[in-house]
């Protein structure tokens, strides 16, 4: 499990549309800082200080293939946000379950 900072990066990361569309055009593969600016309407410095956001909250890497420098979206890193996130979500569902058993109880009483 991810410790609270490496969390609270994450998610702060997540907080810019820019970061989350960036992470959205990584989850279909590799692509450079050109590439991943391409459809922003801001400059190439500004799309690569959110990429340094998005490095430094490890949800993605960089690597160096001759002279491109590929950013590449860290699935390991999404897997910890999720599970994270899972565990709230299952004992939410667990409530409602109980809940819904004990209306189904009280339903069946009353007929």
């Amino acid at each position: 499990m991810a410790s609270d900072e490496q969390l609270d990066r994450a998610f702060a990361a997540l907080g810019d549309p820019v970061r989350r569309a960036l992470i959205a055009r990584l989850s279909r593969g590799d692509a450079t800082v050109n590439e991943l600016a391409e459809p922003f309407d801001i400059t190439k410095q500004a799309v690569s200080r959110h990429i340094q956001v998005l490095e430094a909250a490890g949800l993605i890497t960089r690597s160096r293939d001759g002279q491109r420098r590929p950013c590449h979206l860290d699935a390991g890193a999404l897997e910890q946000l999720t599970a994270w996130i899972d565990t709230y979500r299952l004992a939410v569902e667990q409530r409602h379950r109980r809940l819904d058993a004990v209306l189904e109880a009280i339903k069946k009483e009353e007929t």
